[in-house]
């Protein structure tokens, strides 16, 4: 929508994907803090996290740059290609995975990031929803990402498309604003599989809203679908799955605690007891010493 240059080689799609990038390194420390994640734990997945925006761009073009085969009929990468959500959101979470169980591996001899891991994920999925409300503000403000066009009051004017277009940019920030609004009361309230909730949640609304996108987003061998649907759809299943997984975790870790409890409570009594019957001999050994006084 604005895409000209605020000042030499800045925009304001510019300047609100480095908002995008800060907020989420602010937000996953407050959460990280919030859980309880050791500051040695949070350093790492800040740096790691880091590394993996950087890597994410990369990923985020070259999908765009396959996306866009079947309309220019080559694989191109050029300043024009752009880049795409899904790709970076991959990409990422794939670099960022990695680093935290090889190189944690090395770090942590204690494991203690193997059982920070599903924290970890809680604060990463309210990082991700502030980076990504803000960079759809971002989208809207460069002119990609939009709706069919309308006539609606709600309608957004885009200069290069000569017509108003449902603005779905700010629609989906407003989701993930809200998203991110719900995640962050569940932390306070000491709840937890966010990152579940961010992946069903987003997939759904992301399969929904793409009957209403009209920029070109590829295709896939199903003409009905398109690819970010497809993604979507395994996101969903994804966070289902991972729901499972950790759920099974923490009913395996709850019954072993049981009985731990239960054997230290065991011990207890059987020394409690063995004390008791020890200072009973005592006093009756004393009682006869002084009978036979």
């Amino acid at each position: 929508m604005y895409p000209y240059e605020i000042l030499p080689g800045i925009d304001l799609y510019l300047i609100f994907l480095c908002v995008a990038v800060l907020s989420s390194l602010v937000v996953f420390r407050i959460m990280a803090d919030k859980l309880k994640i050791a500051a040695k734990l949070q350093n790492f997945c800040l740096y790691t996290g880091i590394g993996a925006i950087v890597f994410g761009y990369f990923s985020a073009v070259l999908f765009q740059a396959f996306y866009n085969i079947k309309r220019e009929g080559q694989f191109i990468i050029n300043s024009s290609t752009g880049a795409t959500f899904y790709g970076g959101l991959i990409g990422g979470a794939a670099f960022f995975l990695i680093i935290y169980f090889t190189v944690g591996q090395r770090i942590f001899k204690g494991k203690e990031h193997l059982a920070a891991f599903f924290s970890v994920s809680d604060a990463a999925a309210c990082s991700i929803a502030v980076a990504h409300a803000f960079g759809r503000i971002g989208c809207l403000m460069a002119g990609c990402c939009y709706g069919k066009p309308t006539n609606s009051w709600l309608g957004v004017y885009m200069p290069d498309l000569g017509c108003k277009v449902v603005p779905l940019q700010l629609f989906e920030a407003l989701f993930l604003a809200f998203l991110f609004v719900y995640m962050f009361q569940r932390i306070k309230d000491k709840q937890t599989y966010c990152l579940q909730i961010y992946l069903c949640a987003y997939g759904v609304w992301r399969f929904v809203i793409e009957f209403v996108r009209n920029d070109y987003r590829g295709a896939t061998i199903i003409e009905t679908v398109t690819p970010s649907q497809l993604t979507a759809i395994i996101m969903v299943i994804l966070g289902v799955m991972l729901l499972l997984v950790q759920r099974n975790l923490q009913f395996v870790g709850a019954g072993a605690n049981d009985e731990e409890s239960e054997s230290e409570e065991y011990e207890y009594d059987d020394d409690a007891d063995d004390y008791e019957y020890a200072e009973d001999e005592a006093v009756k050994a004393e009682d006869t010493k002084e009978e036979q006084e």
